[in-house]
């Protein structure tokens, strides 16, 4: 096995990443630091992959191309390489020597603790997750889509909001009017004998008195 012939691997999570080089250039400048003067790097592999899932074509195909030349395969992030143990166990079968650039004393028992546990910790992340959900739930909490959300509720949501919308243009225009009554002298009184002649209704559809006229003219 060559201690001087590299195969590198890089993983981006998205097509998007991908295609903007977002990480992958970070990656590549990690594998070339890493790389001692003399050392070859024969050919990268990239994949666009989600880091929990285990069947990686271009991974396969990395590791194939390595052990077919006795490279050694290099990746530049070791949390890039699986954040699940079953993905660990697969490199190990594959006999194929390899490095991480930003941990150069890992070996296959190391990582295999790492993504051990880093598994460990994802499923007990999902336990508490389901618990508080649980808890929530025998506190009477609605889970999943509110009823808010539904479509009918929507358009009532949507009615409801144009109706506010309305009084709040409604209310403006009494304010409009309640101010120039009161600059020209008026009581309260008049003002809100005024605003009932004109119409005006106050938010609950009543007749305006004294009492919901100042209230208007003061908040606005």
């Amino acid at each position: 096995m060559s201690k001087d012939h590299f195969i590198a691997y890089y993983r981006v999570s998205t097509v998007g990443q991908g295609k903007s080089g977002l990480g992958l250039e970070a990656q590549r400048t990690a594998v070339n630091n890493f790389l001692k003067k003399g050392q070859i790097l024969m050919k990268e592999f990239v994949e666009v992959e989600s880091g929990k899932k285990n069947d990686r074509r271009i991974l396969q195909g990395a590791l194939a191309y390595a052990k077919e030349r006795e490279a050694i395969l290099i990746i530049a992030k070791l949390d890039r390489l699986a954040r699940n143990a079953a993905f660990i166990f697969t490199l190990k079968d594959s006999n194929v020597n390899f490095v991480c650039a930003d941990m150069p004393e890992a070996n296959t028992l190391t990582i295999g603790i790492f993504a051990t546990l880093a598994q460990y910790e994802r499923e007990l992340t999902s336990e508490r997750t389901k618990k508080a959900l649980a808890e929530k739930k025998k506190l009477g909490m609605t889970l999943g889509t509110p009823k808010n959300l539904t479509l009918e509720a929507g358009l009532k949501g949507a009615v409801a909001m144009k109706e506010k919308a309305k009084l709040n243009e409604n209310n403006r225009r009494a304010t409009a009017m309640i101010n120039s009554l009161r600059a020209a002298g008026n009581s309260w009184s008049k003002v809100a004998e005024q605003l009932n002649f004109a119409g005006f209704t106050t938010s609950r559809g009543k007749s305006f008195q004294i009492v919901q006229v100042q209230r208007l003219a003061t908040s606005r």
